[in-house]
């Protein structure tokens, strides 16, 4: 069926459709197209950065096969890190649903490792740790440390009496008779 201008319904039906995926499209490059209100990351950043740029000035990492590897970095404003880690069989105690311990070996990694660096106050900072089946242990002067109670535990007060002791008797019990029937063959009847 065909229309004055000679052209079908779904050929008609086809072409709007197009046309207002067309409007659509343009529409959102326009929008896509206008700058943004927000500042970019550096522009927001980059007229407030009042420290200098801080580069890595060494690094090195080693894998091994075993299962070992250490790495280590340095920057540019002295800090430092290390840290070396191991295989390591530990031997674990496991408890089942009914309390029966178990002991069984089986492998994991034990990590040390330290770190250095410098606050923008000036002040120096050392941190070392070890981490294996003890748990994690970390040391530095920074860190703080739980306050020593030295205290005397309270005694029970001595009481300078005897408890009395309960009387001792001794008694002698009397036997009784015993009769074990015979069957006339000289065999005991139970």
């Amino acid at each position: 069926m065909n229309n004055a201008k000679g052209i079908s319904y779904f050929q008609a039906n086809r072409l709007h459709t197009t046309m207002k995926l067309f409007i659509i499209a343009t529409v959102l490059a326009v929008a896509a197209a206008v700058p943004s209100g927000y500042p970019s990351y550096e522009k927001k950043y980059e007229k407030d950065y009042k420290y200098p740029e801080i580069v890595v000035t060494g690094q090195s990492d080693e894998r091994n096969l075993d299962g070992s590897s250490q790495w280590n970095y340095a920057q540019s404003d002295y800090a430092t890190r290390a840290e070396s880690q191991a295989q390591k069989k530990f031997v674990v105690t496991k408890v089942d649903d009914y309390g029966k311990e178990t002991k069984e070996e089986v492998y994991g990694n034990t990590n040390q490792g330290s770190s250095y660096w410098v606050s923008p106050e000036g002040e120096k900072f050392t941190l070392t740790w070890v981490a294996d089946d003890a748990g994690f242990k970390p040391k530095g002067d920074h860190l703080p440390v739980a306050p020593v109670h030295v205290y005397e535990l309270p005694v029970a007060p001595v009481h300078e009496y005897e408890l009395p002791v309960a009387p001792v008797h001794e008694y002698e019990l009397p036997v009784a008779p015993v009769h074990i029937p015979f069957n006339g063959k000289g065999y005991k009847i139970y």
